[in-house]
């Protein structure tokens, strides 16, 4: 019996071009990237240049390329192109910066506050109770929930690993220590209403978070805490445009690979949305 190896697609693999919507900069970094951790690692020979291993693996974060197609185009197996997004992901993962180096740069620079918010990244669904968690009822969908930093600018500068979807966003800012990192850098945050009852202080203390004021079943706002909502909510504007840097990786619009990845993942491209923001 002959065995037939062909594409599934057919019985001849067309190949095309197309325009990858990131700058050449960002390329040859990763390039050099890559060359750097080869060297270290002690790796003399890949089925692929460095600088083609990058613009492969930016396909697939930027536009959810599926690594079969992207092995198909360039005569190597699907295999070798997933083992090389996960290395360059793990090489950008630990550049990432921690919270409290993060939140002591900004004070450096002057920065008084930092703007803080919540977002859902969904998940492909999967059957089993373990996967439950990550149900979201906020959101009515499955996914994980990360947390995130940005500068008066809207530039991120942080990012949480990512949790359950089922997690709410205090629970979260909780487990990382995020008001005694805030306290410690001499900085405050200012988020939305989601994260009322965040800041624990006495009444004497300043706060290290900064909300606005939610209105009671019995007990409307006022029109001084309506304007106090309305200027918050201009001031932390700038920070729905750092979420929505990151999620133009496309690879984020539906995670299916292992939840436990998506750590790694997103403080990737934390690391590649600065590239891109401060070219």
């Amino acid at each position: 019996m002959k065995k037939n190896n062909g594409l599934t697609e057919g019985p001849d693999g067309l190949v095309y071009t197309a325009r990858l919507p990131l700058s050449s900069a960002t390329l040859n970094w990763l390039a050099d990237l890559i060359r750097g951790h080869l060297r270290k690692v002690g790796s003399r020979w890949r089925a692929l240049p460095a600088g083609k291993i990058a613009a492969i693996v930016l396909a697939v974060l930027r536009c959810d390329q599926r690594p079969g197609d992207l092995a198909g185009g360039n005569g190597v197996h699907r295999t070798t192109v997933s083992r090389w997004v996960r290395e360059v992901v793990g090489l950008l993962a630990a550049r990432a910066p921690r919270l409290d180096r993060a939140l002591k740069k900004i004070a450096r620079s002057g920065g008084g506050v930092v703007l803080l918010d919540g977002s859902l990244i969904r998940t492909r669904r999967r059957t089993g109770t373990e996967t439950r968690k990550n149900y979201s009822g906020k959101h009515k969908c499955h996914g994980l929930l990360v947390i995130a930093l940005t500068d008066d600018k809207g530039r991120l500068v942080w990012v949480s690993a990512v949790r359950p979807g089922r997690t709410s966003e205090i629970t979260a800012c909780r487990h990382d220590g995020l008001t005694a990192h805030l306290r410690a850098a001499g900085l405050g945050a200012i988020g939305d209403l989601g994260f009322v009852g965040l800041d624990d202080s006495g009444p004497d203390a300043d706060p290290a978070v900064i909300t606005g004021y939610k209105a009671a079943r019995n007990k409307p706002l006022t029109r001084g805490q309506k304007l106090s909502n309305k200027a918050l909510a201009a001031v932390r504007a700038p920070v729905e445009h750092g979420f929505a840097h990151l999620k133009n990786w496309r690879v984020l619009s539906k995670v299916r690979t292992d939840p436990k990845w998506a750590t790694a993942l997103v403080r990737a491209l934390l690391v590649l949305t600065n590239r891109e923001v401060a070219r």
